[in-house]
């Protein structure tokens, strides 16, 4: 049995304003930005005591309680087109379709200069990226049943933040793939810490992203920090806030050491700033230079 639920923006925007979920273990929401990049939150209409399974275009989506029923916590791909959307909750033998809005958002364009390898492929580094991808979004993809212990997280380095999350990128003066993340600048050799509880699914020194880590946080919510000197976890390592998981390099495409910062949410990658907790220890704010 299929029905259909709508939702109004304004609705949506009074559902969005609740910010804690104590039931859960799931202490402050990310903030909600129903642009393409960013995450929405809806309230479901199922009440059953099991959480529903909820989809988004095909990706299994993060589900928390929010104390009397159910919540979807839904990130929006970058390459997505502003319009109407809809989320499929199953429930037993019940399956709903819930709508919202994804609203436009225009990102700006950078030109930065590489070495040229790192744009012209040769036929070896094209088949070593083609692997590596799968790898990659084989992480990316991971989505395990535990909940997050957070969704608010505490800046992975010191260091000021770039604000180039969705930055249209030109290489040497070829497009490719907006910035999919958050640069942080720090010298080579800064610590850099797990901003939220988690589990070390993946780590590898890669063509464009140098090395890296990827860490699990539960139900969909993957992290990933890239163009490290060092790497001091492994894969199966549990870490909690606050733990070391390698320094920051200058590894793989890059223009400079930094530290490039992905959040990725039902395999969409989204803006990290707004998963930030401003009120962190290690939070700081300003521009940052480099690229993933």
């Amino acid at each position: 049995m299929i029905y259909s639920r709508g939702i109004s923006l304004s609705w949506v925007g009074v559902l969005l304003s609740c910010a804690s979920i104590s039931a859960s273990g799931v202490s402050i929401l990310p903030n909600p930005l129903s642009v393409p990049g960013g995450v929405v939150i809806l309230d479901l209409p199922e009440d059953s005591s099991k959480p529903p399974v909820v989809t988004f275009e095909g990706n299994r989506v993060m589900v928390v309680p929010n104390g009397h029923g159910w919540r979807a916590v839904i990130g929006i791909p970058l390459a997505r087109e502003p319009g109407t959307a809809k989320i499929e909750i199953r429930s037993g033998n019940t399956t709903l379709s819930q709508g919202f809005t994804i609203e436009g958002k225009a990102y700006a364009t950078q030109r930065l200069k590489v070495a040229p390898r790192h744009v012209d492929l040769s036929p070896e580094d094209a088949a070593r990226v083609a692997s590596e991808q799968l790898r990659i979004r084989e992480a990316v993809g991971t989505f395990s049943a535990a909940l997050p212990l957070t969704l608010k997280f505490a800046s992975p380095v010191r260091g000021p933040h770039s604000s180039s999350f969705g930055l249209r990128r030109v290489f040497n003066n070829q497009p490719r793939n907006p910035h999919s993340g958050m640069d942080i600048a720090a010298p080579v050799g800064t610590t850099v810490f797990a901003p939220a509880p988690g589990k070390v699914i993946e780590i590898g020194d890669f063509f464009f992203n140098g090395k890296s880590v990827f860490i699990d946080h539960g139900q969909g919510l993957v992290t990933l920090y890239c163009h490290l000197s060092e790497i001091s976890v492994t894969p199966g390592t549990e870490v909690k806030t606050g733990d070391k998981i390698g320094e920051v390099g200058a590894t793989g495409r890059v223009t400079g050491p930094h530290l490039h910062w992905g959040v990725a949410l039902n395999r969409a990658f989204v803006d990290p700033a707004l998963f930030l907790d401003l009120t962190s220890a290690h939070a700081s704010r300003g521009r940052a230079s480099g690229a993933p």
